[in-house]
Parts: structure tokens; sequence; C-alpha cells
């Protein structure tokens, strides 16, 4: 809706576009970000979903009717002087670093943790080994508008405490953000997912990254600093920040980087996550996806996959709720949940034979639920999918397929996701411990997105002579 005024406003068409209360900061960032700044409101009083549809038109009689005809009669003046902001080489703080936090923390540019002061020279020598041109742009950051420059990663690298050895994945996870399929954009929706950062390749301990025991936990560096520095580029680049774009309800504390168990993968013959993009074992790749909710599957018991099945299959029915609306509806097949699992799990899928397209067939078999809770999920308890159709007449339709219409009993068990591929299945964490962990992720909010780190100097800056 909001690109759509844009577009008629640059085109001399008045508009007011209608924002539900609490939005009106966001919405006036969007304009920003797409070129237009003072964009004309028509805000709807409370939140709309709570409301009886009488209700809904008082309020807009009493307060939203007088604010679109006052916009429709002043329109935006598309020739007005756009906001500043500093410049990449702006000294916006000078003093010691207690002083230079606190003009961080004020201005927003901090993540509430101490920083390292970004200066000139910190950045400069981040930079000066990888062989990067510091004005080259990745793309633009969505939704603010701002460009994904080396400089600007470089400086939130500092400030974040990573170094050269880590700056190949920050630039393979800034392609990522500037990526459209990926869709950063979303990544302040008020469900308040947050994206987890999957790191394979042989190139791991190199780069100061490490698998094993507390895979999602802070600690080690290089895995920390990475998941700090993401959220730091989501607020000063792509303004996900209370004042522009972020309206997560809740939200999630910044994720340390999952690294996968390499050595594992290899001795079982699984492919890493990142096999799902076509790369190989022997490429360096991170992927990202944005997550909702996740769950322990704890002190998981047997020893055959036939007997620790159940567990990793409840796990994952267990984490699939509103989420549910991405296979149809928010994004029709994008339920795609993460599991991890724990080494030792791992290999006793792998020792008795099984392959990954194996456990990703059982887990479609057994991760099922009643199909009368689907479409409550879908329906009943949400507005999100149009219609409210049962799941027998979207078959039907072939918005979703067979498997979720084999009878028309209500308890007929279902699937969570429309094809067993999109189980997406990962090996990390302590190897001498049967947990695994389960993620239900946001569909194309943050679809999941793999690039290749390139670890190699760049030639940016270099002369080439044929």
């Amino acid at each position: 809706m909001l690109r759509a005024a844009v577009a008629a406003e640059q085109a001399g068409i008045p508009t007011v576009s209608l924002v539900c209360e609490g939005f009106e900061r966001q919405s006036l960032a969007t304009g920003r970000g797409l070129g237009l700044d003072g964009m004309r409101l028509g805000v709807l009083t409370g939140h709309v979903d709570s409301q009886s549809t009488e209700q809904m038109l008082e309020h807009f009689a009493a307060h939203t009717v007088d604010e679109v005809i006052a916009g429709l009669l002043d329109p935006v003046d598309t020739d007005a002087e756009r906001s500043t902001e500093p410049n990449a080489l702006d000294v916006v703080a000078t003093g010691d670093a207690a002083e230079i936090n606190r003009v961080f923390l004020a201005n927003g540019w901090s993540d509430g943790n101490p920083i390292v002061p970004p200066s000139r020279r910190r950045v400069e020598d981040l930079l000066l080994t990888t062989g990067h041109d510091p004005w080259r742009s990745l793309g633009t950051a969505r939704p603010s508008g701002r460009d994904l420059t080396i400089w600007s990663l470089a400086v939130n690298a500092v400030m974040a405490g990573l170094g050269p050895e880590q700056f190949p994945t920050l630039v393979a996870m800034a392609e990522v953000l500037a990526d459209d399929g990926y869709g950063v954009e979303h990544s302040g929706n008020t469900t308040g997912a947050d994206a987890i950062v999957i790191l394979d390749g042989p190139g791991q301990a190199e780069m100061g990254f490490t698998a094993g025991a507390g895979a999602m936990r802070e600690g080690v560096h290089a895995n920390t600093a990475t998941g700090r520095w993401l959220r730091l580029v989501l607020r000063n680049l792509c303004g996900f920040t209370s004042d522009e774009h972020d309206k997560a309800t809740f939200g999630n504390p910044a994720r340390p980087v999952l690294v996968e168990d390499m050595a594992c993968l290899a001795e079982i013959g699984w492919d890493p996550v990142s096999a799902r993009a076509g790369f190989g074992a022997d490429d360096d790749v991170v992927t990202m996806a944005r997550m909702n909710s996740g769950a322990i599957v704890g002190s998981v018991y047997g020893s055959t996959p036939e007997e620790i099945l159940p567990y990793l299959a409840d796990g994952l029915t267990r984490t699939a709720a509103w989420d549910l609306t991405h296979v149809y509806g928010l994004g029709s097949g994008h339920f795609a949940p993460l599991l991890v699992l724990s080494p030792v799990l791992a290999r006793i899928f792998g020792r008795a034979g099984w392959s990954l397209d194996d456990l990703q067939q059982a887990l479609f078999e057994r991760a099922r639920i009643p199909a009368s809770r689907f479409e409550r999920y879908i329906g009943e308890w949400s507005n999100l999918t149009a219609g409210r159709r049962t799941l027998t007449q979207l078959a039907a339709e072939g918005h979703v397929p067979p498997a979720f219409a084999e009878s028309d009993d209500p308890d007929r068990a279902v699937p969570i996701v429309t094809e067993s591929s999109k189980f997406v299945v990962a090996v990390a964490g302590d190897p001498n411990r049967t947990n695994a962990y389960v993620l239900s992720n946001d569909g194309p909010h943050g679809w999941w997105t793999s690039k290749r780190i390139d670890r190699d100097r760049s030639t940016d800056l270099e002369c080439i002579v044929p």
C-alpha cells in the first residue's frame, strides 16, 4: 500500500494511507526510504482486530475521516528537502569511550551494549588487508533506502569488535540482506521473528568460528559478535528501531551464529544446510532465515531411528501454530522449519543407513496434526488466510498437496509442510548429548537464503591490465 502511495504522489496524485494506531512512525520512515518525506496518513484508532465492525466504523467516522480529507486537500510536497543524516566520514562524537557510548546510545546507534568506538582509523585498519573498495555498494538496505556499502559494514563490524578474519562472512550476510528473495524489509513485523545464521564449510576455524557445545549460546567471540553485528546492521542501516521500522511486539535477542559440525556430516554422508542452495561441502557458505519460535527437544531416548523419530516429530508439531499460515496464505508453501540435531542423534540415523532424504520423508509422515487444529490456526484463529477455507477445499483448488485432503475426517492427521524437503536439518552442538532444537520459520518474511563466503582478497582497488 505504501509503495503504491509513493508512486501515486510522485505522479502528482494526492494520497492518504490508512495505518493502524502505533504504526505512524514506521509508515513515515518507510515513505522516506522510498523517497517520499511527509507521507499523509489516516490513523485507524485502536487495534482493528479487537473491534467489532460497528466500533471500527464509529472510530473511523469520528477520527480518521478528517485526516483523510485534510491529507487530500494538503498533498505532499514531493520537492521538499529530505531529512538529512550524518555522512559516512562525519565525526558524530568525540571524547573517551564512555562519552562515545553515551552519544551512540542517545542517538539509537547502539544495541544497548557497550561498543568499540568506530573511529576512522579503526575502520580503515579493518579494511586495509581486505582489498575492498570502501564505497562499493552491495545494494539498498530496505526499507530505509540507505546504501549497504563496504564502509558501513566495517563501521558496524568495529562496533561489534570483529576483525578482518570475519569480514568475508559479514559481506556474504550483507548480500543476503540485499537479496530480494530474503525479504529483509519484513524484519520489523509484529511477530518479532529474528534471523538465524548458519555457517557451513571448511574455513570455519580459520575465520574464528567454532562448532560444538553451546552452539546457540554466547561465548565464542566470532559466533557471538557476528550475531550482534547483524542486529547492529539491521538497526543502523535497515532502520529497524522503534523510531523507524521495528514493530516487533516482543522480539528476540541477537542469536549467535550456528556453526554446523562438518566432520559429523562428512562421517554420515549428509549434506550441510547450504546444499539446499546448490553449494558443495567445500564451499564456505552463510545461510539465513528468520525464525518465530523455538523449542528444545531434550534428552531424546533411544538408540535407533525408529525410537527417536517420535521425539523429533513431536517437537516440530509443538512449534507449528500461527506459522502454518505460510503453508497457504502468507506465502504458499513457505513453511520450512529448522531441526537442529546434536551430532550423536545424527549419527544414530547415519549408522543405521538413513540418508537425509530418508529422515525428511519420515518427518513428513510423522510430524502431523489433526486437520481441525490446522484449520483453526489458518482460519478461525487468524485473519491472514482469505476465505477461511478448509484443507479439502484448498486441496481441491490445487493450493495444497493431496496429502492434506485424504478424507473429510476433521481428526485426520495432516502434514505441517507441503513436502518433505521443507524440513531444514542442521547438525550442531554438544557431540555427547542427545538433544535437538526446533525453530519455526516466518515464511517469505526472511526466506531461506544462502551466499558463498569469498575469502580471497578483493580486487576492487587493483588495476588489472589485460
